[in-house]
């Protein structure tokens, strides 16, 4: 993509996922916000310069012919795809701001904000992913216990 970067996203899961995607405000939606992605598969998005948002794995999802249904994880008020709508914790989140070929800043994380529902990395691959970029990721819930109040 001359304009822009691609988002690999690839199931390590032994079930299927049903990523989530929110663009931020003023930018777009890829994907209608929610999709399909079977264990072992990946999906390839094209993403705009400057694009900010996030995308969540929702899991447990069923959905009929016209993408009504629910998800036991994540789920986006019944809808296949979220157009619009962020998800419902628990769910681990990969948040992003995407620099421009004149501003080559990205940021990104892997946040528990919303709780953790499954394990979730995130790396740059390809021109400009030297030993300053560095993996994000939520491998396992970590909190055991509520501090006392």
């Amino acid at each position: 993509m001359a304009d822009g970067a691609q988002l690999i996203l690839v199931n390590n899961c032994n079930e299927s996922i049903w990523p989530g995607i929110l663009g931020g405000a003023g930018h777009p939606t890829p994907q209608d916000g929610g999709f399909h992605l079977s264990s072992g598969e990946e999906s390839v998005l094209d993403i705009a310069e400057k694009w900010s948002g996030r995308i969540w794995a929702r899991q447990g999802c069923s959905f009929d012919t016209t993408g009504k249904g629910s998800c036991d994880t994540g789920d986006c008020n019944g809808q296949l795809h979220c157009q619009g709508l962020g998800g419902v914790p628990p769910a681990t989140v990969v948040e992003m701001t995407l620099g421009s070929s004149t501003s080559p800043l990205h940021f990104y994380d892997v946040s528990l904000v919303d709780g953790f529902n499954l394990p979730v990395s995130m790396a740059p691959v390809g021109e400009g992913s030297g030993a300053a970029w560095r993996l994000a990721r939520a491998s396992r819930y970590v909190i055991t216990f509520c501090p006392p109040k």
